[in-house]
């Protein structure tokens, strides 16, 4: 039975529950959710891991809570950014903007103006963010491919040239989220400690993630993520069909934003302390892209699991040797190699990687294949480099 067919008659079904299809079980979630049993027990154990983090966390020196959570809210600012690359085929530059933006709603607010609530500073870290992706994608969005590329990267390096310049938002150094006498925003009125504030924001962060995954993949199975996978497909037959395109890519612009602004929000309340280069700068929105395409950039929970890997290794690399982004690179260009379509799109059935799992499976053998095979790439890649140098250096083939 194909995910359409599952998609379709979950819909006709309101209750959560065990649904026959075709001689087989699926589990129904939600309307419009039915999962196969492998699927949900595999998102079940996932769930279970997500909510025991805290715990296990204490388990391993070498990988703090803190560490986690930060991947967990770079994942998320990808989650939204996914939603311009995987359905409407924009690659943004300047996604750190609307992340920056909600960091530095929270600590404006709670430095210059004393809010110290949890929940007004994320609801001004995520108007504050949806402001900014509306003219930033109002005055981009004219434009498309390089030129809309060139233009967020213009902007995201705008906001932090503005952030370093100003001493509103003192300079490089950033300001601290507190206020007087109060060294931590008040949960439900409540000041805790440092490690019960801790937790606590993190499971705030868990049930965020939680719902932001649920109302996107509404949004991408709704007649408006159909709209804009037919723009992403092509914009000009998408317009002659009657579908309004730079309204229907702008609401998904302000979106992606909104997502980057609370994750940006939520930020500056595990850090307290908010400075423009970690939330501003241009390299930030390229690890926010990259978070995307490594978790696998065609799935709903790949951005997160992207951003999570990616920052883990970077605090691991540092632990084992001063070299750290060497490492850090190696190791990614072999989960790219390893995992074409990102860790969990390669993980998906009927993937390139499942199929030479099962390969391997049945035959241990064909490793020698594969190594003799790499090893011809190889040898013929550098061969191309020789060549290359050639050309470049004496001028000759």
């Amino acid at each position: 039975m194909s995910d359409a067919d599952l998609r379709e008659a979950s819909r006709e079904r309101r209750l959560p529950g065990i649904v026959t299809e075709g001689g087989k079980r699926y589990i129904h979630v939600m309307r419009g959710m039915t999962l196969t049993p492998r699927r949900a027990l595999l998102g079940l154990v996932a769930l279970v891991l997500f909510v025991a983090l805290p715990d296990v966390a204490m388990l391993f020196d070498s990988l703090p809570l803190l560490v986690v959570h930060r991947g967990v809210l770079f994942g998320l600012a990808a989650v939204g950014l996914n939603l311009l690359l995987r359905h409407t085929r924009l690659v943004s530059f300047g996604h750190a903007a609307f992340f920056g933006t909600g960091a530095y709603a929270t600590a404006v607010l709670a430095n210059h103006h004393g809010v110290m609530n949890v929940l007004p500073l994320l609801a001004a870290a995520a108007l504050a963010g949806t402001l900014m992706a509306g003219i930033i994608g109002f005055l981009s969005l004219r434009h498309t491919g390089l030129y809309f590329s060139l233009l967020t990267l213009a902007f995201g390096q705008l906001l932090y040239a503005v952030a370093v310049g100003q001493e509103y938002f003192n300079y490089s150094d950033g300001l601290g989220v507190r206020s007087g006498d109060t060294y931590r925003p008040l949960l439900f009125g409540v000041e805790f400690g440092a490690n019960e504030y801790s937790v606590l924001v993190y499971y705030l962060t868990v049930a965020i993630v939680l719902i932001a995954l649920l109302v996107m993949w509404r949004i991408v199975n709704s007649p408006f993520g159909n709209a804009l996978d037919a723009i992403g497909q092509n914009r000009t037959r998408a317009r002659f069909i009657g579908i309004p395109v730079r309204k229907y890519v702008l609401a998904a612009f302000v979106v992606s934003g909104l997502y980057g602004a609370v994750a940006g929000g939520l930020y500056g309340l595990v850090q307290l302390h908010v400075q423009p280069t970690p939330t501003l700068y241009f390299l930030r929105s390229g690890d926010i892209l990259f978070m995307a395409i490594l978790g696998g950039f065609q799935t709903l929970v790949g951005p997160l699991v992207g951003g999570v890997v990616l920052v883990v290794l970077q605090n691991l690399g540092r632990d084992a040797t001063s070299y750290f982004n060497a490492l850090t690179g190696v190791v990614l260009i072999a989960l790219v190699f390893g995992f074409p379509r990102g860790i969990v799109g390669s993980l998906k059935s009927g993937s390139r990687f499942r199929a030479r799992l099962a390969s391997l499976r049945d035959d241990p053998s064909v490793v020698g294949t594969w190594a003799g095979r790499a090893g011809d790439e190889l040898r013929a890649g550098v061969r191309q480099a020789g060549r290359n140098l050639r050309v470049l250096i004496f001028g000759v083939k």
